[in-house]
């Protein structure tokens, strides 16, 4: 291990361990708190640009694994943990976190209070921040403040395919996925139930409609929301599907959706990340995988046509949607978890009610 520092935009720096690849990074600074997970957590689409701190203290014990990813690759600028584990158990045959690290090219850092970093963060907010082993650490500073934060550029065209992909399972109806950075777990849980066509972030809604899908979902995906490229593309595209079919949001589908019909979102103190997050739904509690730092503002849901119908228990955010008239409903949350519980998976088979109720 090497020497390196986390910096941070408020002029913190806190003295590490470096591991994986050794480079200077930036980026948003969030944590998870999930206890395990890290592998999916590092390859979700929807942490690109972000510095990812974990909660739990020891990652790596139980290895990576072929099979875990939720994408080609790691999308996490920065790693941070207490401890990263160099022996991870023979029981599970997984590689090292180290060596997953070095050959995705993201550098890591460990052996420093992230108890401390994670309530500095839970008292302020997110912030810019940047991990080095090359660069004087107090050089950093004024060039945090400055840089521009990852969301203002379109991360979801970062992580959005460029190609449509066809998966044909032989079932009954066919599914539009508005691939905005889509986690495999979720086009898994697509695929048992359904065929399945995966179309860039910004299809034009004709080509969704005219390609034979009974109905569509909207996945989750990095940064705002509300980023204009994204607001003159895929919102505009989702509007226009949803009167002609069912449509399924998750994530950043949830956000998505809202816009789409009037409503507005906004950023979030520190956002909801990990695999205990408590949601009330039709006077049911569902323990939830999250990660979002957006949220779906209430009041402006006024006269869309959508009603929040589930929120979360700890803070009240809206937590899912549903229109009065039309078959749409979302979820903030991750039905499909990977990682975490699956209570909520079957809001897949909500969207197949739907498909069915259309014929």
């Amino acid at each position: 291990m090497v020497g390196c520092f986390l910096v941070l935009e408020d002029g913190t720096v806190l003295e590490g361990a470096g591991f994986g690849h050794q480079d200077t990074v930036y980026g948003e600074v969030v944590f998870n708190t999930g206890m395990t997970g890290y592998q999916e957590s590092l390859t979700d689409p929807s942490y690109r640009g972000q510095i990812l701190v974990m909660a739990y203290p020891l990652i790596g014990n139980y290895g990576i694994k072929e099979g875990y990813q939720q994408s080609g690759g790691v999308h996490v600028r920065g790693f941070v943990v207490r401890e990263a584990c160099d022996e991870p158990s023979m029981m599970y045959g997984g590689g090292t976190i180290d060596g997953y690290l070095r050959e995705n090219s993201v550098p890591g850092i460990s052996y420093l209070d992230t108890r401390e970093l994670i309530i500095k963060i839970r008292q302020h907010g997110t912030l810019r921040g940047a991990i080095t082993s090359s660069e004087d650490p107090a050089s950093l500073v004024e060039k945090l403040r400055s840089m521009p934060y990852p969301y203002e550029s379109n991360l979801i065209a970062e992580v959005s395919p460029r190609e449509v992909t066809r998966y044909d399972e032989g079932k009954r109806f066919t599914v539009g996925l508005i691939d905005c950075g889509a986690k495999e777990g979720i086009v898994r849980d697509l695929r048992s139930r359904y065929n399945v066509i995966r179309f860039p972030h910004d299809t034009p809604a004709d080509a969704i409609i005219d390609s034979g899908v009974h109905g569509v979902m909207v996945s989750n995906g990095p940064g705002d929301p509300s980023h204009p490229e994204i607001m003159s593309t895929t919102i505009k595209n989702i509007r226009a599907v949803a009167d002609s079919l069912p449509l399924m949001g998750i994530c950043m589908g949830n956000q998505l959706t809202a816009l789409a019909f009037g409503g507005k979102t906004y950023k979030m103190k520190f956002g909801h990340r990990g695999a205990n997050q408590s949601v009330i739904y039709n006077g049911k509690v569902y323990i939830t995988s999250q990660n979002h730092g957006y949220a779906v503002d209430p009041v402006s849901l006024e006269g869309t046509g959508l009603v929040a119908e589930q929120f979360n228990v700890n803070d009240g955010t809206v937590e899912g949607l549903r229109h009065e008239e039309l078959p749409v409903f979302t979820t903030q949350y991750h039905p499909e978890a990977s990682p975490g519980p699956t209570d909520t998976s079957f809001l897949f088979d909500r969207i197949g009610e739907m498909m069915e109720a259309c014929q």
